[in-house]
């Protein structure tokens, strides 16, 4: 799998996570984590339009972090 492949895998999981939290938590959408795990996730996207895939990679994993840390607790 290429770069820009697996990134573009990691954003759809985060969006499938994102949809998670909104069942699960809903009441943690308006929290600051998940508004800087959000900002990552389309940091993300741009990063992967400028084709600078390990910028990308860096950013959806911060966001995935930030968003599993809320999930889990």
């Amino acid at each position: 799998m290429n770069e820009k492949t697996r990134i573009e895998k990691d954003i759809v999981m985060f969006e499938e996570n994102l949809d998670k939290l909104k069942d699960k938590k809903p009441e943690q959408l308006d929290s600051k984590i998940v508004e800087l795990a959000s900002q990552y996730y389309e940091d993300s996207k741009y990063y992967v339009n400028k084709e600078d895939y390990f910028t990308a990679f860096g950013c959806i994993n911060y966001g995935h972090g930030l968003l599993d840390a809320v999930l889990k607790f």
